[in-house]
């Protein structure tokens, strides 16, 4: 499906600072619209959903529409309480599920 996701955060943090938080999936992002050399259609393939928890609850989530680039890029701001561990989910159209795990320590 996709290869490893690029993660970007603070590895430290002081309890209730804002973090920044950027994510970069590489993914085709087929739209479904395209032919291939014989004429074919190519068929659909998109990441069609982006969730980020952090210590199980929700940060951040995104529906995504196929007029979305190839390599989706998400960036996005959370305040931090506690140390803990930022988990992070791509869905694609067939259901694969790419995930990453990121911890931060707060003190």
């Amino acid at each position: 499906m996709a290869e490893k996701p690029r993660i970007k955060l603070p590895k430290t943090a002081k309890k209730g600072e804002v973090v920044q938080i950027k994510t970069l999936l590489s993914h085709t992002m087929e739209s479904g619209q395209r032919k291939d050399a014989s004429g074919n259609i190519i068929p659909r393939k998109i990441i069609n959903k982006f969730a980020c928890t952090f210590n199980d609850k929700p940060v951040f989530s995104a529906d995504i529409e196929p007029a979305v680039a190839a390599n989706p890029y998400m960036q996005f701001a959370a305040r931090v309480e506690e140390s803990g561990t930022f988990k992070f989910s791509w869905t694609d159209d067939d259901g694969t599920v790419t995930t990453a795990v990121e911890k931060i320590t707060v003190s």
